[in-house]
């Protein structure tokens, strides 16, 4: 039996069932992610001046990254138009594009993870405070027990608020050094994970969910570029009716971090 109106419209709705299903999707994801940036805006401006953070991201990976997803969003149109005009090479050649770009967004929002999980802030019993990327533990390093060092490359600070601004720092920071601190000296160590604070937490939570519809998409183009392009032997309009669904919905993932980019980057 056959599906209707997988090609050709619905006289009611004026676009065929797969486009009206992904644009009701879409309805769901805008107040998904409605949410979570209320929630950020409520967060900052509810905190106090010196307990949110500024230029704690790198802004140039940012740029590299919304760059990317604008190539993407280019790439993916093109192989759309390729299959209307049935060229079926070039719609291989446009969404093969569009996975790469793809990946490469993931694997730079990996590192920036990576970063951030081995960026530690040291609370010293002394008031001071250590921050910096972690080099090495000694193999007896126990904070419960007070035994062994790490070393960091970083710097130490006197007062906290001179971690919260690094875009206009009230004291001209000094350049990273290799930094050793016994456990002894150490009343609270905590790397930049969500637990950190409150801007960590909602960055993690909003660039991970983005994060996790860019390699849902990925995944979906992937599938139409390789088994799923067996569609198009038998039903050309409906398997590009397909690519046109992934499409939207790659839209809005790039539509979703050009809104990302400059709210937490560069605020």
């Amino acid at each position: 039996m056959d599906i209707p109106y997988t090609i050709e419209a619905r006289p009611d709705t004026g676009v065929y069932n797969a486009k009206l299903g992904i644009w009701l999707f879409l309805a769901s994801e805008v107040m998904l992610f409605g949410g979570l940036f209320s929630a950020y805006i409520l967060l900052r401006v509810g905190a106090a001046p010196d307990d949110w953070p500024h230029g704690w991201l790198d802004v140039p990976l940012g740029a590299v990254n919304t760059v990317i997803l604008a190539l993407s969003a280019i790439t993916t149109l093109l192989a759309w138009a390729a299959c209307k005009v049935r060229q079926f090479g070039k719609f291989k050649f446009f969404h093969g594009c569009t996975i790469l770009l793809g990946l490469s967004f993931l694997c730079i929002h990996l590192y920036e993870y990576h970063d951030e999980w081995t960026h530690y802030e040291i609370r010293l019993t002394n008031g001071q405070f250590a921050d910096g990327h972690l080099l090495e533990q000694s193999k007896d390093f126990d904070l419960a027990k007070k035994t062994g060092t790490v070393t960091l490359d970083g710097r130490i600070v006197e007062n906290h608020a001179d971690l919260m601004d690094l875009r206009n720092p009230r004291v001209p920071p000094a350049k990273p050094r290799e930094l050793t601190v016994a456990a002894a000296d150490i009343q609270k160590m905590d790397n930049y994970s969500p637990r950190h604070n409150t801007f960590t937490a909602i960055y993690f939570t909003i660039t991970g969910l983005h994060g996790l519809h860019v390699l849902a998409g990925t995944l979906v183009i992937s599938y139409f570029w390789g088994t799923g392009s067996r569609l198009w032997r038998r039903d050309p309009e409906r398997f590009t009716n397909r690519i046109e669904v992934s499409g939207l919905f790659w839209h809005f993932v790039d539509l979703v971090w050009i809104f990302l980019f400059p709210v937490l980057y560069l605020t």
